[in-house]
């Protein structure tokens, strides 16, 4: 039963002012050869970081539904532990991958258990998240080999195109690679928006 949660979740509205700006004004460039070059070059090291976390806002919507709040993010090689915190309503969820199983805690009606993040996320509340593709691109990589990138000019991708999503880069920080500090995704009408307040290149097993 979706209303409880999507009630709740659009009660914490916190508006992601930072992310709640105009349509950016960028120069990009299509994929040469050297970009796509350096763009595997950096995929591989991110790939040889499997376990990292992120900590920061987000903003989802679809249609006239959405909410926006906290979120943590653990990634460990294919295991994810995910935290959605409403500071307004004082209300948490989690959704927990870990060997394969999936379970979605915090829900009025109890946990909810599945296969597929996805799948599990959009029966309870409607929301479209990518979460497989998602976990990729929030670290500025491809989750697969059919996207198509549009590079900034500092040859860091600057929109990425990949499964009728598109994805843009808002801001980026100072490391080395350098990782996304806001990300846009959107497809029809549903989108996510994240803005990245820590990044942690590695995290202990959720």
């Amino acid at each position: 039963m979706r209303p409880p949660f999507r009630l709740a979740t659009a009660a914490l509205l916190l508006g992601l002012a930072a992310c709640a700006t105009a349509p950016r004004q960028i120069d990009t460039r299509p994929a040469d050869a050297a970009l796509l070059a350096a763009q595997s070059a950096r995929e591989a090291a991110l790939a040889a970081q499997p376990d990292w976390s992120v900590v920061g806002r987000i903003a989802v919507s679809a249609g006239d539904d959405g909410g926006s709040g906290r979120i943590e993010w653990r990634q460990h090689g294919d295991d994810v532990a995910i935290r959605l915190a409403a500071p307004v309503t004082r209300r948490s969820w989690s959704l927990i991958r870990e060997g394969g199983e999936v379970r979605l805690e915090g829900l009025d009606g109890g946990t909810r258990y599945g296969r597929d993040p996805q799948v599990l996320l959009y029966e309870a509340t409607g929301w479209l998240i990518p979460f497989d593709a998602l976990g990729a691109w929030v670290r500025g990589a491809r989750a697969g080999a059919d996207a198509r990138i549009e590079f900034g000019p500092q040859g860091r991708p600057a929109t990425l195109h990949e499964g009728g999503w598109t994805v843009d880069y808002r801001e980026w920080d100072a490391a080395t690679p350098a990782r996304p500090l806001r990300v846009f995704a959107e497809r029809d009408d549903a989108r996510v928006r994240l803005a990245i307040e820590r990044w942690d290149a590695a995290t202990p097993t959720p």
